[in-house]
C-alpha cells in the first residue's frame, strides 16, 4: 500500500521545509510514503528547497496556473506513480502532519473514498469572525448541493483513494476544494470528515484577495458544479419564478374579461405572456442542459476508463 502526499507550491521556500520535517515518515497500513510538490511557478528557492530535503517527485510549471490546476497535475502525478492513497496538504504548515494518520484510516478500512480534514474553526484563533460565519456557511451550501455532511467544505487537508482520485475531473481554475466534493457526492462516492488540528499561522492565505472575492468565486463555483449535476432541477426552479409571477396578472385579466371588462386590462395580459414565455424558454433551456449533462456523464466513464488503463491499476 503506497501513499503519497502532495503539496501544491507558489514561492513557499521559506516554509515548505517546515512543513515537510512535520510530514510522517511511516504509518500502520502504509508500506511505502513519497511526497510529492507541485512548483505552480514559483520564482523563488521553492524546488531547491524541495530537493535538498528528499522530496521524491517534482511537478513544475512554467508559470502560475493556479491551485486547481496544481492540485490536478498533483493528482495525475501520484497515480502514474502508483499512489493507492493520496493525502493533499498545504505548504503552508497550516495542518498537522500526525493527523495524516486519521485522515487515511477511513480509507484504510474501506469505509470512505474521500475523507476530508474537518478544522477547528471556531478555536482557530486567526480566523475572524466574520471568515468563521462564512466557513460555516459555505459548507451548509456545499452539503446541500452535494448531498454529503461535510463540516469543512474548503479544507484543503484530505485523502483520496486511488478509485476517487481516477474519477476527479476539476473544471474550475481557482480551487478545486468546493467542486470536487460536490462531484464526489453526486456521484455517489463515499465521502466523510475527521476532525483534524491545525498549526499556528505562518503567513496570510494568498487564496483570496478580500473575503468578499473569496465568497463570490466560492458561490459561483458551487452554482456551477451543480448546474453541471443538477441542470433540469436548477433551471425548472428559476424557470417557476415567472411562471409563478406571470400567473398573478394572468388570473387578474382572466378575472375582469370574466365579469366582461377585458377590454381595459390587456397590459396584464401582455405582461403575462412575456413572464410565462420567459419561464417556459428557460425550462426548454433545463432540458437542452440535462442532455448535455448525460453526455458530460458519458464522456467521465470515457475518461475513468482511459484512466484505469493508462495508470495501470
Amino acid at each position: 500500500m503506497k501513499l503519497i502526499i502532495q503539496i501544491p507550491c507558489y514561492n513557499e521556500a521559506e516554509t515548505l521545509a517546515i512543513t515537510l520535517n512535520d510530514l510522517p515518515k511511516e504509518l500502520d497500513g502504509i508500506d511505502a510514503i513519497e511526497y510529492l510538490i507541485i512548483n505552480d511557478g514559483s520564482n523563488d528557492e521553492t524546488v531547491r528547497v524541495a530537493k535538498e530535503w528528499g522530496v521524491h517527485h517534482i511537478v513544475s510549471f512554467s508559470r502560475n496556473r493556479g491551485l486547481a490546476k496544481a492540485f490536478m497535475a498533483g493528482i495525475d502525478a501520484s497515480l502514474t506513480y502508483g499512489a493507492d492513497i493520496i493525502v493533499n496538504t498545504d505548504a503552508d504548515n497550516q495542518y498537522m502532519g500526525e493527523d495524516i494518520a486519521k485522515l487515511i484510516k477511513p480509507i484504510l478500512d474501506r469505509q470512505a473514498d474521500l475523507v476530508i480534514g474537518a478544522r477547528p474553526i471556531n478555536e482557530t484563533a486567526h480566523f475572524s469572525f466574520i471568515k468563521k460565519r462564512l466557513q460555516r456557511f459555505g459548507s451548509w451550501v456545499v452539503r446541500k448541493a452535494s448531498r454529503t455532511d461535510v463540516p469543512d467544505a474548503p479544507s484543503g487537508f484530505r485523502a483520496y483513494s486511488r478509485e476517487a482520485a481516477t474519477r476527479l475531473n476539476v473544471i474550475n481554475d481557482y480551487t478545486y476544494t468546493l467542486e470536487t466534493i460536490v462531484q464526489a457526492g453526486r456521484n455517489q462516492m463515499s465521502v466523510t470528515s475527521v476532525p483534524i488540528r491545525t498549526n499556528p499561522e505562518l503567513r496570510q492565505s494568498r487564496l483570496m484577495k478580500s473575503m468578499w472575492s473569496y465568497v463570490k468565486i466560492s458561490m459561483l463555483t458551487i452554482i456551477r458544479a451543480l448546474m453541471w449535476y443538477k441542470p433540469l432541477y436548477c433551471f425548472t426552479v428559476i424557470a417557476a419564478i415567472p411562471i409563478v409571477v406571470g400567473l398573478i396578472p394572468t388570473i387578474r385579466f382572466l378575472y375582469y374579461f370574466s365579469i366582461g371588462r377585458g377590454d381595459g386590462h390587456i397590459q396584464s395580459l401582455i405582461l403575462a405572456c412575456t413572464l410565462l414565455i420567459i419561464g417556459f424558454i428557460t425550462f426548454m433551456i433545463g432540458l437542452v442542459a440535462d442532455v448535455i449533462a448525460t453526455n458530460r456523464k458519458l464522456l467521465e466513464d470515457i475518461q475513468y476508463r482511459a484512466r484505469k488503463q493508462e495508470y495501470g491499476k
